[in-house]
Order: structure tokens, then C-alpha cells, then sequence
């Protein structure tokens, strides 16, 4: 792959960043009538289907190998099933302000993983940025435990929001296999769903999910945002910026959703947040600049 300009990167980064920071309120609209489950089925299996027509129409062969489909599986089940049922079922709890800073903590995990796992070797600047992210996520846990006062249900919120983060830095691992193994960027993507959708449909019939649809304004246009701006767009984007300039460096896009989406939880969800939580949301942004610096992981 070319070089890519850190300008160019910073352009990706920064589309993704909108775009996830409005998707992280727009998960709240899907909840109620629906079960999370059959809401993430929808999202994910629309966001497959359109991948995969562009692909056609482009002449993007769907093909892949058996190693490409293997880590197409191992990327579904963790990214787009295991990552989003606890995105999904958090947002039932706390604020989707909380879950999106949370998610800030990926670029750290990323980091970890990749050396715990992969052995690669990060830059200095890189691992201090990405810190500094941790740092602002604790922050902001800390902030949402006190204003919670340790009432269950948030603190429940908090550790399936954790999970969830867990489920996509592993996610990240397959999806950098599936690289290696020679997997282009968008028939990978676009199968990686389709199997994530498949994990669903398989817990989806041993728990007994009912599915149901709401055939509102708010969750049609909700789903549609979130098929095609937040799965189809924004993944397309990131896994692109991962594979040019490491897996960390795209993490911590999710670093700079959280401005976004703590504007829009203030006025939409009625979300406050005080003094704590503004010093992680700088600590967060700290970092991301320092990670922007960072060269590519080794």
C-alpha cells in the first residue's frame, strides 16, 4: 500500500469522528420496541448488502480464500456481533456519551494487543498518546461512578461499555490478519458483517430474541444512518486508515468522537457532566495529538 499523507490520514480521521459521534445518540433511537439484538441484524445485514452491491458494481471480485475467510469470520464475531451486542445493551443504561469515551481507551488496547499478540513494536510518542487517552477514559469513569453514586445499573452500563471495547480490539486482530493473508479492504469488510449477522441470527435463536420492527421516523431513519454512514462509510474509512497507518492510530478516531457526542447527550439525552469529565475529555484529545505524530507502528 502507498504511503499515506498525514493530512490525507487526518481527513479520514476526522469524517470518521463525525460521523460515529452522531451514531453513538442514534443507537439510543433503536431502543424500546425493538430488541438490540434484532437492531443490530438490521443495521449490520443492510450495511452488508449494500457493501457488497458496490463491490459488484465496481468490480470488486467477493471472492476470498479460505485464510481471507477465516479472518472475516473471527472479525464478525468479534467487531460486528460481540462488540455491538455490548454496545447496544450499555446504552440501555448510561449515556451514549459515557459508552463513546469509553470506547477512547481502544487506541491503548490496540497498542497492547498488537504487541502482546503480534509482537509489533510501537513509537514512543505513540504509546505516550495513547496513554494519555487512558488516562482521560479513567477520567471520565471515575466521573460517571460518582455522579451515578455506584448505582448498579450504571456501573453495569460501564462494564458491558469495557466489553464491548475488548470485543473490538480483538476484532482489530482479525481484521489485520485478514490483511496479511492478502483480504481487500471492502469485500473483507463487507463478509465480516454478513458472518457478524450470522453470530446474531445463531444466539438470536437459542435466546429467543422476538424481532420485531418500528416502523417510525426516528428509528427507520436512525437505522439508515447507521447502516450507511456509520457501518458502510465510516468502516470502510477506518479499516482503510488501519491498514495504512496502523490499527492504533485508526483506534483513536474513536478518541475523537467524544466532544461530538457529549454535545449532542447534553442536549438530546439531558446528560451533564462536570469538571472531571471535561479534564478526561482534554487528557483524550492530548493524546490523540501526540498519537497523530506518532510514525506508523513497526
Amino acid at each position: 500500500m502507498k504511503p499515506v499523507s498525514s493530512s490525507l490520514a487526518l481527513g479520514a480521521v476526522i469524517v470518521c469522528a463525525l460521523i460515529w459521534g452522531t451514531t453513538w445518540y442514534a443507537i439510543t433511537l433503536q431502543l424500546g420496541a425493538v430488541d438490540p439484538i434484532a437492531s443490530i441484524v438490521y443495521r449490520f445485514g443492510l450495511a452488508a448488502v449494500v457493501l457488497m452491491g458496490f463491490c459488484a458494481l465496481t468490480g470488486r471480485s467477493l471472492k476470498l480464500t479460505r485464510a481471507q475467510h477465516l479472518a472475516a469470520v473471527g472479525q464478525g464475531l468479534f467487531t460486528f456481533a460481540i462488540d455491538y451486542a455490548f454496545v447496544y445493551w450499555s446504552e440501555e443504561r448510561i449515556a451514549s456519551a459515557v459508552v463513546a469515551v469509553v470506547f477512547a481507551g481502544l487506541a491503548f488496547l490496540n497498542l497492547v494487543l498488537f504487541r502482546l499478540v503480534l509482537g509489533q513494536k510501537a513509537a514512543r510518542l505513540a504509546w505516550v498518546g495513547a496513554f494519555l487517552g487512558l488516562l482521560g477514559v479513567a477520567a471520565m469513569f471515575g466521573a460517571e461512578l460518582l455522579r451515578a453514586e455506584m448505582e448498579s445499573r450504571a456501573a453495569i452500563g460501564l462494564l458491558l461499555a469495557v466489553l464491548a471495547v475488548l470485543g473490538a480490539g480483538i476484532g482489530n486482530l482479525f481484521a489485520w490478519r485478514g490483511q496479511q493473508v492478502g483480504g481487500a479492504v471492502l469485500p473483507m469488510t463487507a463478509w465480516a458483517m454478513a458472518y457478524g449477522v450470522g453470530f446474531l441470527l445463531i444466539y438470536a435463536a437459542i435466546a429467543g430474541t422476538p424481532f420485531g420492527f418500528e416502523p417510525s421516523w426516528s428509528y427507520v431513519l436512525s437505522l439508515l444512518h447507521l447502516s450507511i454512514l456509520g457501518s458502510v462509510v465510516a468502516f470502510g474509512l477506518y479499516f482503510w486508515l488501519a491498514r495504512a497507518r496502523g490499527y492504533a492510530m485508526a483506534s483513536y478516531i474513536s478518541a475523537l468522537t467524544p466532544p461530538l457526542a457529549m454535545a449532542i447527550s447534553v442536549v438530546l439525552e439531558g446528560a451533564r457532566f462536570g469538571l472531571l469529565a471535561f479534564v478526561g475529555l482534554g487528557l483524550v484529545l492530548g493524546g490523540q495529538a501526540l498519537l497523530l505524530r506518532a510514525p506508523k507502528t513497526a
